[in-house]
């Protein structure tokens, strides 16, 4: 899977938001190809982001989301090989049965 593009993991965020930026500096230290995903970084107050996904996070950042759905807050405390248990396990709780 090393060789193949990961799944794309999207952090909605904010410039200046403490919680956000230490979400992504946690996320950026963790191996996330290992879980085959890529992190991307969106800023709601950035020119180019929708109206639509403004007035959503508008007061949630920072939100994780997978696969169109958001995951649930994360801790602001987790980090390391924690954070990546919790995404692992966040992940998978979405692609099993219903």
């Amino acid at each position: 899977m090393a060789d193949q593009p990961g799944v794309e993991l999207t952090l909605y965020s904010r410039r200046g938001c403490c919680l956000c930026e230490g979400l992504e500096g946690r996320l950026r230290q963790l191996n996330l190809r290992a879980l085959g995903l890529e992190l991307t970084v969106i800023d709601i107050d950035a020119e180019e982001t929708s109206t639509a996904l403004k007035a959503r996070y508008d007061l949630e950042v920072p939100v994780l989301s997978f696969d169109g759905r958001d995951l649930p807050r994360v801790s602001p405390r987790l980090g390391g090989e924690g954070l990546f248990n919790w995404l692992h396990r966040a992940l998978s709780k979405g692609s099993g049965a219903t």
